[in-house]
């Protein structure tokens, strides 16, 4: 309905609406006024349904076109979508769709071509723009020369960077930017070389006094080859050799190659460390002031506050000098190594004069190569990463050579008793010789800088040796026990056997294998505190821990492996531990296992010297009566002869051989059991008269005087023995205030406070009350 069209509502009545306006009778005075006003609502609201029923027809008629425009349009649309339908399928059946792309193809791909090949000739064009450029600026301006090079160098790099993900495309095309590039960087470098090269020729170079100094001109070339080589410098990653230091060094390239690397007798491989290594360092000493005095301060002015102002090799003019000079140097080093390869002799010295040359290089210019963290690896560096298994095998191969011929003489296994003092365990002249030998090969490979090849000489060498020697201790050791145990015997032992460990002959072996495996330990613990093996240590400790392939350590060995062969302390916080750790354990059990047969032998060597003593006739029926003479001292049993000879002739042995410390250990060992020998089978086995007491202390006696006079109060090991006998020895009836027999008899069998009581009066301290009373029984006064 249109807008302002009011129409009333139809549910108000009339007679409401006369009720409202006729409430009194004054109100029909008004009456037509009244009709007027319903009759000009009447018309009004007939107006507003005219104009709606107006507006509902024009509604009607607009969307009935609209609805009729949709319908032709739908219509329309389906005519033309059943039109395309048809084409489509015509278009399906028919070939000439294909053949029409077929005749186009070729000409799209010649077209192609055209476009690829306009731009490869506009890229071309921009090359020799940037190169004709670049020649344009030489040789008075290489600062203006390097812009073009700069960039033609970064399209060169640009594209070989985007031919990997095309595929290797234009192949031709990078290839021939570089090859541009490169020629351009050579002509150049040419360019700036002849003009230093011509003015070097009108100095007369080198013919020059080399205290002298170099001219204006001279500087300036010097400087432009710099100029031009800087961004070089400051790109790579690696030492670079500088262009003016090689103009000046050519002359010297070529005089070296004339002695050393050619048909002259000077050019023999075995001359190298006679007459190339010195003729080189000499021309560097020679050159070295003149060199520093005139361009040590255009290079300092030139790479100072850069990336590379810490390498000596472009600040110092020597170190640029020596870098120059060192590619001819490797060249003939890799002339000499094919040779030296072939003989093994010569391969050993031409390694260890390598090694002396560089540390000459390294020490006498502060050559750092161009690693200032850590220093120059030398030309032997170079040399081991291609040869290092032939010098090895070479030096191991001589070592254990070596090794054979320490121990094939017989004297060789003989105990060197000159080798250290008094009181100090002696080794055999092979252990001695031993650890010569490894010293040796030390010096042999304490130069070398990489740590994987020093710890491969460790222990493919020097750990090897260790390890033979040791297994032949331990077979000493093992052949040893066959032939003096009953199992061993039951196998068979020859009278050579037999014959060899008689007299000291067994303890001649047993001090032969301790003084030995002494010898390596301590060699072992004494160079575990040198700089060299401690600085080898914290190496392979640092790369343990950090290093989380466990199958290749160093130099190709495992984890397991070095730590089995050096120290289980490897890759672990522990403190204290060192590289020989494995080997002084192994060493040290042959020590103690040949200590404690030594201490058995001894032993052994008692029970069987004191057999006839011990069996002696009793000891209730002695010749001669003891007299009240303080003086008088009764003759040693006959019977105890030969042990006191056995005994000084094992103390006398065993004091030459072995330390102080060792030696008391052992003896001690042996004089207890001596002691636990004679308290059972002579002291709790026997009767004894007062004479015979006295006779038993007084070979006691003489026992322990020989042993204090190898062992200062060694004889304390007899003790219990002494203070028996002196218990033993109480007369039948004694002087007045002093303790008879009878008394102590009858104190010692009271009660244990009573026993105490005596053995304190006889200051006696290392008997109980029951060892006084089984000793004073022993008395055949005491006898029931």
């Amino acid at each position: 309905m249109p807008s302002g069209v009011h129409i009333m509502e139809p549910d108000i009545r009339v007679e409401d609406y006369l009720d409202d306006k006729l409430q009194s009778a004054s109100d029909f005075a008004h009456l037509d006024t009244l009709l007027s006003s319903v009759e000009y609502q009447r018309s009004q609201l007939q107006s507003q349904l005219d104009d709606a029923t107006k507006a509902l027809d024009d509604a009607r008629r607009s969307a009935q076109d609209r609805q009729a425009d949709l319908a032709a349009q739908v219509d329309e649309f389906q005519k033309l979508q059943h039109s395309i339908d048809i084409r489509l399928q015509i278009v399906a059946a028919s070939d000439a769709p294909d053949e029409a792309i077929q005749r186009l193809e070729l000409p799209m791909k010649q077209l192609h071509k055209v476009d690829l090949a306009h731009k490869y000739l506009v890229l071309l064009q921009d090359v020799h723009d940037m190169r004709s450029e670049a020649r344009s600026h030489l040789p008075q301006s290489p600062k203006a020369a390097l812009e073009p090079y700069t960039r033609l160098r970064q399209l060169s790099t640009k594209l070989r960077a985007l031919q990997g993900p095309a595929d290797e495309a234009a192949a031709h095309l990078v290839a021939y930017v570089k090859s541009v590039t490169e020629t351009l960087w050579g002509e150049m470098k040419k360019t700036m070389w002849d003009e230093l090269e011509a003015v070097l020729k009108k100095r007369n170079w080198p013919s020059v006094d080399p205290d002298s100094e170099v001219d204006e001109e001279w500087l300036e070339c010097f400087e432009k080859l710099l100029d031009l080589q800087i961004p070089e410098v400051l790109d790579s990653p690696a030492a670079v050799t500088l262009l003016p230091v090689d103009v000046m060094a050519q002359i010297f390239v070529k005089e070296f190659r004339f002695h050393f690397l050619s048909d002259r007798a000077t050019s023999k491989p075995e001359t190298i460390g006679d007459r190339c290594f010195p003729w080189f360092l000499a021309l560097v000493e020679k050159w070295e002031s003149f060199l520093m005095d005139n361009f040590g301060p255009v290079l300092a002015a030139k790479f100072n506050e850069t990336a590379v102002s810490h390498k000596m090799v472009y600040m110092d003019p020597v170190c640029a000098f020596i870098t120059s000079m060192l590619p001819v140097m490797r060249e003939k080093v890799a002339h000499t190594m094919s040779t030296a390869i072939q003989n093994p002799a010569f391969l050993s010295s031409l390694m260890n004069e390598l090694m002396t040359f560089d540390e000459s290089i390294r020490s006498r210019f502060t050559y750092d190569g161009g690693d200032a963290e850590n220093g120059w690896g030398g030309l032997t560096s170079e040399v081991l990463s291609v040869h290092l298994d032939t010098w090895l095998q070479a030096e191991k191969k001589f070592a254990l050579e070596r090794y054979h011929a320490i121990m094939a003489p017989l004297d060789a296994r003989n105990i060197d008793y000159d080798f250290v003092g008094v009181g100090k365990t002696k080794p055999t002249h092979a252990a001695t010789r031993i650890t010569d030998l490894l010293q040796s090969v030390t010096a042999q490979y304490e130069r070398i800088r990489r740590f994987s090849h020093k710890l491969r000489f460790l222990i493919d060498i020097q750990l090897t040796i260790l390890d033979e020697y040791h297994d032949y201790l331990r077979g000493v050791l093992e052949a040893y026990v066959s032939i003096t145990s009953t199992v061993g015997r039951a196998f068979g032992v020859t009278k050579e056997q037999l014959a060899a460990l008689e007299g000291t002959g067994a303890l001649e072996t047993l001090c032969k294998v301790l003084g030995s495996a002494d010898h390596i330990v301590n060699t072992l613990n004494d160079w575990s505190n040198e700089e060299f093996f401690v600085t080898l240590w914290d190496q392979l400790q640092a790369r343990a821990k950090l290093n989380g392939d466990h199958g290749n350590l160093a130099g190709g060995m495992s984890y397991d492996q070095v730590k089995d062969r050096t120290s289980s302390s490897v890759g672990t916080e522990e403190d204290g531990g060192v590289l020989f750790d494995e080997t002084i354990a192994a060493y040290s059990q042959r020590r103690r296992r040949a200590q404690d047969f030594l201490a058995e032998a001894v032993a052994e060597d008692h029970r069987k010297a004191f057999r006839a003593y011990i069996q002696r006739p009793q000891w209730t029926t002695i010749a001669e009566e003891p007299t009240d003479d303080p003086y008088y001292q009764p003759a040693i049993t006959s019977e105890l002869d030969e042990p006191l000879r056995i005994l000084k002739r094992d103390l006398d042995f065993l004091s030459r051989a072995l330390g102080t410390a060792v030696f008391r250990r052992i003896w001690r060992d042996a004089l207890e059991k001596l002691n636990v020998m004679l308290w059972n089978d002579i002291l709790m086995s026997h009767r004894f008269a007062s004479s015979g007491a006295a006779q038993f202390r007084r070979d006691l006696h003489a026992i322990s005087s020989l042993i204090e006079r190898y062992i200062p109060d060694g004889s304390s090991s007899l003790g219990s023995m002494k203070e028996a006998l002196e218990l033993l020895n109480l007369p039948v009836e004694a002087p007045v205030g002093a303790m008879s027999l009878r008394q102590a008899t009858d104190m010692v069998f009271t009660d244990n406070s009573e026993a105490k009581k005596i053995l304190e009066e006889l200051d006696i301290g290392s008997l109980t009350p029951a060892n006084a009373r089984q000793i004073l029984q022993r008395r055949v006064e005491n006898a029931e």
